[in-house]
């Protein structure tokens, strides 16, 4: 395989998806679970593109590249297994997250998770399926919690469900209109600015107090 092909993951979706889909057959589906696997299991992977990448599958679907219904299947099962992966490693973790001693875990990030947990209780893992980056850090932040289980799992299952079905048949029925294809790059690419805003906002925040701490109240 060619591996410069994943360059196309964040620059030129519908191709890579594409070029899996007839070159490499079912590996499209490993590859696409994968991926949200890993951006709703592991924090550090939380940059992967996931709002924009359904939806720009759903519209590969529409040319009958990628089976539809076996898509949002496996899908829907790796960002399930992802959130409770997760889940079980902030379980494990406890508030050992909060205290900045585990370099690999955005601090920022958390603490927005956090507040964001602290507003929504355990709908937060519902929700969160629909924010970029939150997502990401609400099953981690929920096990540190002791959320139980069960109430996770539901909040969990049902939002995969809403968010992966919901986004790729929008793609599947919207991604063929002539201006939507013809910029589908510039959708994905939105979807990735629009994830990192809140990050990089924090970060300048942060950049900012740190050099004129006399604006800290």
């Amino acid at each position: 395989m060619d591996w410069s092909l994943f360059l196309d993951l964040f620059t030129n979706a519908d191709r890579f998806l594409t070029t899996l889909a007839t070159d490499y057959g079912i590996l499209i589906y490993v590859v696409m679970f994968m991926i949200f696997f890993l951006e709703t299991g592991i924090v550090v992977m939380a940059f992967l593109p996931g709002d924009s990448l359904l939806f720009v599958a759903g519209a590969v679907t529409a040319s009958g590249a990628i089976d539809p219904w076996l898509l949002t299947g496996i899908v829907t099962l790796g960002a399930i297994l992802g959130n409770t992966s997760n889940y079980y490693i902030g379980s494990w973790l406890g508030h050992k997250i909060y205290d900045g001693s585990i370099s690999w875990i955005d601090q920022e990030a958390l603490n927005r998770t956090h507040d964001f947990y602290v507003a929504h209780g355990g709908k937060t893992v519902f929700l969160a399926r629909f924010v970029p980056i939150v997502r990401t850090f609400a099953p981690l932040i929920a096990g540190a919690a002791a959320m139980q289980p069960a109430k996770f799992q539901f909040y969990s299952i049902t939002g995969a469900f809403a968010w992966v079905y919901g986004l790729v048949w929008a793609g599947h029925l919207f991604g063929n209109i002539p201006f939507i294809k013809q910029h589908l790059t510039a959708i994905l690419l939105c979807g990735i600015g629009f994830a990192l805003i809140p990050t990089a906002i924090l970060a300048v925040s942060k950049l900012w107090k740190k050099r004129h701490p006399e604006t800290k109240k």
